[in-house]
């Protein structure tokens, strides 16, 4: 089994060149980075973030399609319900949940047979169509940001210090659930 820990944001509450910095797909070339004929892209896990760019910030706030989403207590506890069933459906342990009005974060094994990139998916997709046959589908079209963060768990001391962050270190949740003491809020 591996674990991971997985990170997403709901739609338009973290956008690219966000003054709290921003992981996005921006070109560009950084001091110590290799002379190259085009200029690199830094979103690859482990990579600093991007500082504020408010220029594009304000792009991206005009290519949205609805509002951000903030989620209420109600919906969080749908998804995560939702992502429970998920994991147990597809054979995945859910260690530990915390869903904040604007993200998520999730310790999960599964495994080796599947990619963190499929697991979020899967999670997000259960989540969107729970969420939109309950309260109706938003404005944009998705409750979630595209891409989100996967974090490969290495070992037993990754697991238990994501599981702390997870269940300990997040400012207002919503809901926090673990696999040993089951709904903590």
């Amino acid at each position: 089994m591996l674990a991971w820990l997985l990170t997403n944001t709901t739609y338009g509450t973290w956008l690219p060149g966000d003054e709290r910095g921003s992981v996005t797909s921006v070109r560009d070339r950084r001091p110590g980075d290799p002379a190259a004929a085009s200029r690199l892209e830094h979103d690859k896990t482990g990579e600093a973030w991007e500082p504020s760019l408010p220029g594009l910030r304000r792009s991206a706030q005009k290519q949205m399609k609805g509002p951000p989403i903030y989620l209420t207590r109600l919906q969080a506890d749908t998804v995560l319900t939702q992502f429970l069933e998920t994991a147990e459906h597809r054979g995945w342990v859910m260690i530990a949940a915390s869903i904040m009005a604007n993200h998520y974060h999730l310790a999960i094994e599964a495994s080796e047979d599947w990619q963190a990139d499929r697991i979020l998916a899967d999670l997000k997709a259960y989540g969107t169509r729970k969420l939109s046959s309950t309260y109706g589908a938003p404005a944009s079209g998705t409750w979630w940001t595209g891409k989100g963060s996967k974090r490969w768990l290495r070992d037993d001391r990754a697991v238990a210090n994501a599981t702390n962050y997870v269940l300990h270190k997040q400012p207002h949740p919503l809901v926090v659930w673990s696999r040993e003491q089951g709904r903590l809020l």
